[in-house]
């Protein structure tokens, strides 16, 4: 049996997929650059070549853009007038909003009450049609249910779909095709799509090239993909308090399997890394990242990461993920470092 018939057994994405994903999404996206700095590469130890696949100039400022467009634009055309449907308060909403209007169709967006108003602000702007629910992913869940049931919409997850894990592969297909002899790929991890779909890719183009996975640990210590991995099964944690909001999701029943088998290790980042490695990316490299966006390179610059990569030197691939970050709290996030250094 061949790889690819091995995949497409055991994972709900494969290198095919990502492949026809890419094609599918072409004209809809940006093939986002590769940022490089020297200053940088002090700051992680001076061994290390680091490599920013910069999600953050994507659409809607966001990897999201890659999973939402390629599961909108895999429907048929009789489904997709039927529109689309999801509940989310963050960059999955937005770039689904887009993704569907651009094609052209209606998208369903089912936000909980308190929502961060930026966040709402963008899914209007890009013409989701939302409506409110009670702040519980039960409430969520039976919230966009029932708009199914009325709209006869398609449910487009945020991370535990094939489609979406294929799209969110491609940043891999791309970032291979710029910096081929990368030997380190450091991703982001929540619900687990973009980290999958990237790992299969990445994998299966080149199989010496180690899959990280950044993690916050939070400020209630519930790191669930750390755990996990540790323990070769799912561990259930509280939700994850952080500021990196965009990385508060539990991996799925899609998205484990490949993490499981596939992802070297997970690094996990403190409150006040993440925060630091924001600033280094605003200073030296003029870069705006929101927290989850900058999870990459403070787990780079981590001692942890630092032992398992080893004395010599290495090529590591960070990608940052999104840069949709309210502006009015980078003040209290950079000033929360001053006085933890008082």
């Amino acid at each position: 049996m061949t790889e690819q018939a091995q995949q497409a057994e055991q994972y709900a994405a494969t290198l095919d997929s990502v492949k026809e994903a890419a094609a599918r999404i072409a004209p809809h996206i940006r093939h986002t650059p590769v940022h490089t700095s020297s200053a940088v590469n002090q700051l992680a130890g001076g061994k290390h070549e680091l490599f920013f696949k910069c999600e953050i100039f994507q659409r809607c400022g966001s990897f999201k853009a890659r999973g939402a467009l390629n599961a909108v634009y895999s429907l048929s055309d009789e489904e997709a007038a039927r529109g689309v449907v999801t509940h989310s308060s963050g960059n999955h909403a937005g770039a689904l909003s887009m993704a569907a209007r651009t094609r052209g169709i209606p998208a369903y967006i089912v936000v909980p009450k308190g929502a961060p108003d930026p966040k709402v602000k963008a899914i209007r702007e890009y013409g989701g049609q939302i409506s409110f629910c009670e702040p519980t992913m039960e409430a969520r869940e039976a919230a966009a249910k029932q708009v199914q049931l009325e709209t006869g919409a398609r449910l487009v997850p945020p991370f535990n779909d094939g489609t979406v894990m294929s799209g969110q592969g491609t940043i891999a297909l791309e970032l291979l095709e710029q910096v081929p002899d990368l030997d380190y790929l450091i991703i982001p991890v929540s619900g687990g799509g973009m980290l999958a779909g990237n790992a299969i890719c990445g994998k299966a183009l080149k199989p010496s090239l180690k899959l990280i996975a950044a993690e916050p640990v939070g400020t209630n210590d519930a790191p669930d993909a750390y755990l996990s991995k540790k323990a070769g099964r799912v561990v259930e944690c509280p939700k994850t308090l952080t500021i990196a909001d965009g990385l508060q999701a539990q991996m799925g029943t899609l998205t484990w399997p490949v993490i499981r088998d596939l992802v070297d290790s997970v690094v996990t980042v403190t409150e006040a890394e993440i925060i630091q490695a924001m600033r280094i990316l605003f200073e030296r490299m003029k870069l705006v990242v929101e927290p989850s966006g900058a999870v990459g390179l403070a787990a780079a610059l981590s001692s942890q990461f630092q032992e398992e990569a080893g004395a010599s030197s290495k090529r590591v691939g960070i990608v940052l993920c999104g840069g949709n970050v309210d502006v009015l709290k980078l003040s209290p996030y950079f000033a929360s470092l001053e006085q933890g250094s008082d």
